[in-house]
């Protein structure tokens, strides 16, 4: 433990760092310098009150705050505690990565107030020479017949049981009920005849099938699906490249990990998995109990690899630093005016997701610059 003893103004603060980047501050404050907010506070909270024999927001100062009661001092310490803890942490090497907490020592209106604010800081990184990782990109697998005509097949199948019927040309009738069938596929509208099982059963795919699913022929149906299989693996490809550069970084990262940045990767893991098996149509219990697992086992399992992230993404982070990787706010409000969703969209307009964006994207710049060293090696 460090403590160190200093002095803000008039407002006095002691300063212990703990295990694991926790910081303790303890802060005393005097009534000098807490009787403006006080009064600031008061104001603002007595605009809304309305009491008998006064206009809104007309009552003396005495009668509101009486009437207050002990709202006043809580409304009043939800303000003072965060600024004053601000104005503690002014000139120092402690960067908050987390809410405070707050635990009240004493105040009254008329003295001092005491209280200790407990934060994680931005932990210490040390990173090795990220300059010479290497890390191979695997040659994607050249697509073969075999896979684009199951691809074809799967199709078919599921295009002729949606149809229930045999398909012919297409008319200028109303469309039916379509599906998207992934990359540059579609199904398009078709009328359709009866036909039996047996129709059904030995038809094999043609031109009108191809045309049904957005492309001229069979031949060029085939194409695109040959394209779309292509673009996936070159996508998984260079997936697989990105995650050995970032194992690698995470080799060569130390760092005392934050509990906070691993209970919030282990979150984030865990709200990923629940909405895969919410996809699947399962209530979470019953994906745990068919699995023989606890959501407590599944978190110690899962601390290793949330461990292993969390290292990944502070190593990530601070080569950004060194690398002096910036995202300027053109580019941010760039990538917010691509978002089609006004309702997502209206969310960057406040300050908590722009900077996760611009973390995001500084993080993807950076891994890019990694991706060019190792290219270059």
């Amino acid at each position: 433990m460090k403590d160190s003893e200093q002095k803000v103004s008039m407002v006095n603060k002691n300063i212990a760092k703990l295990e694991k980047s926790l910081v303790e501050v303890t802060i005393q404050v005097p009534w000098v310098d807490l009787a403006p907010l006080w009064d600031a506070t008061l104001a603002k909270l007595g605009a809304e009150i309305e009491l008998p024999g006064f206009r809104k927001g007309a009552a003396p100062a005495n009668m509101v705050e009486q009437n207050l009661g002990a709202k006043m001092q809580d409304e009043f310490l939800k303000v003072a505690m965060p600024q004053f803890l601000i104005e503690a942490l002014k000139g120092t090497d402690i960067i908050p990565i987390d809410y405070p907490q707050y635990q009240l020592t004493t105040f009254a209106k008329g003295s001092d107030l005491q209280y200790k604010a407990r934060v994680t800081n931005r932990p210490q990184v040390i990173i090795g020479d990220y300059k010479t990782i290497k890390a191979s990109k695997p040659a994607p697998k050249p697509v073969t017949e075999e896979e684009v005509t199951k691809v074809v097949d799967d199709l078919f199948k599921r295009w002729s049981a949606r149809a229930g019927a045999k398909p012919v040309a297409p008319i200028q009738s109303g469309p039916i009920d379509s599906t998207n069938g992934g990359g540059s596929i579609s199904f398009q509208s078709a009328a359709t005849q009866p036909a039996s099982d047996d129709v059904v059963k030995n038809a094999l795919p043609n031109d009108e099938f191809a045309i049904a699913m957005g492309a001229t022929n069979l031949v060029d149906l085939k194409a695109k699906i040959r394209k779309d299989l292509e673009d996936q693996i070159n996508y998984n490809s260079e997936l697989d490249f990105e995650e050995a550069i970032l194992q690698e970084v995470e080799k060569i990262t130390q760092v005392e990990l934050p509990d906070i940045l691993v209970a919030d990767e282990l979150n984030r893991m865990l709200v990923s998995l629940q909405r895969k098996v919410a996809d699947m149509g399962l209530l979470m219990e019953d994906y745990l109990k068919g699995q023989n697992e606890t959501m407590d086992g599944l978190k110690a399992k899962w601390m290793p690899q949330a461990e292993k992230n969390v290292r990944m993404e502070l190593g990530l982070a601070e080569i950004a630093r060194m690398e002096n990787v910036q995202i300027s706010d053109p580019e941010l409000q760039a990538e917010i005016d691509k978002i089609q969703d006004n309702r997502v969209k209206q969310q960057f307009q406040q300050q908590e997701p722009r900077l996760q964006l611009r973390h995001a994207l500084r993080q993807t710049r950076t891994l890019n610059l990694l991706k060019g060293l190792v290219n270059g090696a």
